[in-house]
């Protein structure tokens, strides 16, 4: 088995990955398709926390557009991460990888609570372990739940994989002339306000000297390559 760069990984998938070709709700061959290459990094011997998204079922700023108070559109969010965890956890564990969900709000009947030592030692002991609710709390994202978990168990790295192949200096499905930039500082991407994740997110990155990996999901073999270390995507890190 090759050495891996980045043994213990945060994987952040926006809920888009699940659904289906309208774009909404959750497709089951499209969450295996999410279990399978999941269990391409396990099997090459990495440490595995996801954290999902939940824009496939519900979006808090279209609440907010209609008047929706914050808390309550955010909360909506939150149980829709539930709803996504445990569909990938059905899939993983049909496919043969054992995995925990955990929530940051508790429903025991669905999920074990939230505990950071417990969440570390299912990853030693080799499960996957996908952490629902985001923060539990409102007003923050699910890229801020993926970094604040991602350095609460120590991961290596956060990746974030998307449906773009990394960060460019405008949105390349619009502008032809876009350009992809292979690495970023932390400073660079909060001052250049390039949408990679919210504010806090990247900065809870940068106090904790968490690098950032910015990838296309459906890419063959881009998760496979970048816990080795091979040069994929955008990386955000503290220097050159």
């Amino acid at each position: 088995m090759a050495e891996l760069k980045f043994k213990r990984v945060l994987l952040k998938i926006g809920g888009e990955a699940l659904a289906g070709p309208e774009g909404f709700g959750i497709d089951p061959q499209r969450v295996v398709w999410v279990a399978e290459k999941v269990r391409s990094l396990k099997e090459l011997g990495a440490e595995v926390v996801l954290v999902l998204g939940a824009g496939n079922i519900w979006r808090g700023k279209d609440g907010l557009a209609h008047g929706m108070e914050r808390s309550a559109a955010d909360h909506m969010g939150m149980l829709a991460t539930v709803m996504n965890a445990l569909a990938l956890r059905d899939a993983l564990e049909r496919i043969g990888v054992t995995t925990r969900v955990q929530t940051a709000i508790e429903m025991r009947a669905l999920a074990e609570p939230y505990i950071r030592l417990r969440a570390i030692r299912h990853l030693e002991k080799g499960r996957v372990v996908i952490i629902g609710a985001g923060t539990g709390n409102p007003y923050f994202t699910t890229d801020t739940a993926g970094a604040l978990r991602a350095a609460e168990t120590n991961c290596d790295i956060l990746i974030k994989a998307t449906k773009v192949d990394g960060v460019y200096t405008a949105d390349p499905r619009k502008d032809e002339g876009a350009r992809r930039y292979e690495f970023l500082t932390y400073l660079e991407a909060l001052n250049q306000k390039l949408g990679v994740m919210d504010s806090t997110a990247l900065t809870l990155c940068m106090e904790n000297d968490l690098p950032i990996l910015v990838l296309d999901l459906w890419q063959p073999n881009s998760l496979e390559r970048a816990v080795r270390g091979e040069k994929i995507g955008t990386l955000i890190a503290s220097g050159r």
